[in-house]
């Protein structure tokens, strides 16, 4: 999965989510964790204000469509103490917020899901993103 496109990701980002992957022991998102992992190891990882415009760090709220059922949802990517999904924010830690991470607008990523399913999702669109706007997170 990580070997056929490349992701970015902020050296801050990487270090906050590789110290929370380090800490969370057992999850019910066991399988996302260890694809998150593996992406991350694939990752080209750049200083926050090289990061582009077009890529989601945390922090990112965008909108992304699911190819299967065309259903489109705005979410922001957030730490799991941040997470709030009846506000439409998600965490890094979660089987979706795993998988936007590092995406590019106009990207497609299949992403294993709970009980053995995948969703195919398309970033639409970045709608704001910190390093964009010069906040640090």
């Amino acid at each position: 999965m990580g070997s056929e496109r490349k992701i970015y990701i902020t050296t801050r980002d990487m270090e906050r989510i590789q110290s929370l992957l380090d800490t969370t022991v057992s999850s019910r998102n066991r399988e996302a964790l260890e694809n998150l992992e593996s992406e991350l190891g694939s990752a080209i990882v750049v200083p926050p204000e090289e990061i582009p415009p077009s890529v989601v760090t945390m922090g990112s709220r965008v909108r992304f469509r699911d190819e299967e059922t065309g259903q489109t949802r705005e979410v922001t990517l957030v730490y799991p103490r941040d997470a709030d999904p009846q506000n439409n924010k998600i965490s890094i830690l979660a089987p979706v917020g795993a998988a936007l991470i590092g995406l590019s607008v106009g990207e497609t990523i299949d992403w294993p899901m709970p009980n053995g399913r995948r969703k195919r999702l398309r970033l639409e669109a970045i709608l704001y993103q910190p390093e964009a706007h010069g906040e640090p997170k």
